[in-house]
């Protein structure tokens, strides 16, 4: 059998099983996973690597205005390249609807900014802050039919949320159309409410930001949203879960059989609300919503993303540059209200977790490549093409160094930002080769990527597990009377 490239010599790991085999690539497809397999046309020799599926990042913000009209540093380039060198074959960042907006022609100029630029495969999300009739009955199904098949809306943020009627509405659509949505879980009241007190009294240095975003906004607004799921009988996914009552809401929702899926990101397990109390306006460059919280809600998340009541590892990178176009609209006078909220972390979300959680035997391999590939795979309708190492998947293919220790530093890093919260901190393993559909776009030599050689991806509807229903729900209105 005659090869384009060959993966020889390596130790492969799914989300499943750690074993060793040869891996074959005909037309950018894995078409052979054996021992012992001849050279291809290109060999990679990976002996004492570790081969694993490449990641999926399903929660990123690229080349995206946001609610205050700030436009992200990352374009689809810069971005996809980033992802690249970390380890990441596919992104899914958001097409962004603002009040007014059309969403047709949002996604149509989305569309054609990402398809002229990235340079790794890429799904889309819609960001849906106006849920019209037109909208609901037309545009959304007609772009689930065309391959986008989540949608993200927001409980806070004056400009982008929807209230708890809209948010049914919502969810009835998906339910009908087999869409998944995904949730900022905020109470935006209490925050304002916080917020507007701190500012009178002249607490507006960034750390008071997380004192605005008190965890009682997220769990309130977590367990809000589950019932409203509960009520519709509907799956949903709430990301970048941050807090430690916040778990204990989903964790005790899952108990129950509500079928509640969940997201976290590095922020919540390497940084904390300490991070954010530097002098002057420093601490905006690790500010985000929902903020790092303590000790014990760091640990709580660890633990959640080790078994399973979080089953989504994502970067919710947020690229602001610390200056005026971002975390700094009114230079030094730039109160917490005011700046960009989020953080990047699109190249090192996978190192860090490798070396921190994997190269310290806090998790498994297995459930490394779960949450970094497969279960984004599973929940966003790519599996099995993506996400795993089987015959027939694309071939997206990140070979690890599990040795090769990094220092990051703004300067080594491939996106825009021009800052990292994780500057200084020494990694353990990091993806020497990524591979995106059989072609190596990085390697030690560097990039071998031209901007536009990424494809999108037509994402189908999420496997049945996660739209699983609560048997006997004697909550669900829509079951009993609207069937």
């Amino acid at each position: 059998m005659n090869f384009d490239l060959t993966i020889r010599n390596g130790r492969l790991s799914t989300d499943t099983e750690t074993f060793y085999a040869d891996i074959g690539v005909r037309d950018g497809v894995i078409v052979a996973i054996e021992p012992s397999l001849p050279a291809g046309a290109s060999d990679i020799d990976a002996k004492g690597r570790w081969v694993l599926p490449g990641g999926i990042d399903s929660h990123c913000h690229v080349e995206q205005l946001s609610g205050m009209g700030m436009m992200c540093a990352d374009d689809f380039y810069s971005a996809t390249v980033s992802a690249a060198f970390g380890g990441t074959t596919t992104i899914i960042p958001f097409a962004a609807q603002h009040r007014g907006n059309h969403i047709p022609e949002v996604v149509a100029d989305y569309s054609k900014r990402a398809a002229d630029k990235a340079v790794i495969d890429y799904g889309i999300h819609l960001i849906l802050a106006d849920p019209t009739e037109e909208a609901l009955n037309t545009h959304l199904p007609e772009l689930i039919r065309n391959g986008i098949t989540s949608f993200k809306i927001y409980m806070t943020y004056d400009r982008m949320r929807l209230d708890d009627y809209q948010i049914l509405d919502v969810l009835e659509v998906a339910d009908r159309e087999g869409a998944l949505v995904m949730v900022h879980a905020e109470n935006n009241d209490m925050i304002r409410w916080i917020a507007r007190r701190l500012v009178e009294r002249g607490l507006t240095a960034p750390k008071y930001h997380a004192v605005a975003h008190t965890p009682l906004a997220e769990t309130e607004a977590t367990n809000r949203v589950i019932a409203l799921a509960e009520l519709a009988d509907v799956p949903l996914l709430i990301v970048h879960v941050s807090g430690l009552e916040a778990i204990r809401v989903i964790h005790s929702s899952q108990a129950l059989g509500i079928p509640i899926h969940a997201e976290t990101c590095p922020q919540y397990l390497f940084l904390t609300a300490e991070d954010i109390d530097l002098p002057g306006t420093e601490g905006a460059k690790f500010c985000c919503s929902p903020p790092p919280r303590d000790a014990a809600s760091q640990n709580a998340v660890w633990e959640a993303l080790i078994q399973g009541t979080l089953q989504i590892y994502s970067s919710d990178h947020a690229p602001y540059r610390y200056d005026e176009s971002g975390k700094l609209p009114k230079g030094e006078a730039t109160t917490f209200k005011d700046m960009a909220n989020g953080v990047p972390g699109i190249e090192v979300r996978m190192p860090l977790l490798f070396s921190e959680a994997v190269m310290t035997g806090r998790m498994t391999i297995e459930r490394f490549v779960a949450v970094t590939s497969t279960n984004h795979a599973r929940t966003y309708g790519m599996y099995p093409k993506k996400g795993g190492i089987t015959v027939g998947a694309d071939a997206d293919l990140a070979i690890w160094n599990p040795e090769k220790r990094v220092v990051i530093s703004t300067a080594m890093l491939h996106d825009k930002v021009g800052y990292t919260p994780y500057e200084g901190r020494e990694v353990r393993g990091w993806p020497e080769v990524v591979i995106s559909r059989g072609r190596i776009v990085v390697d030690p030599q560097g990039l071998h990527a031209e901007p536009g050689s990424g494809q999108f991806i037509k994402r189908g509807t999420p496997e049945p597990v996660l739209r699983q229903r609560l048997n006997g729900n004697p909550n669900s209105v829509m079951r009993k009377y609207f069937s």
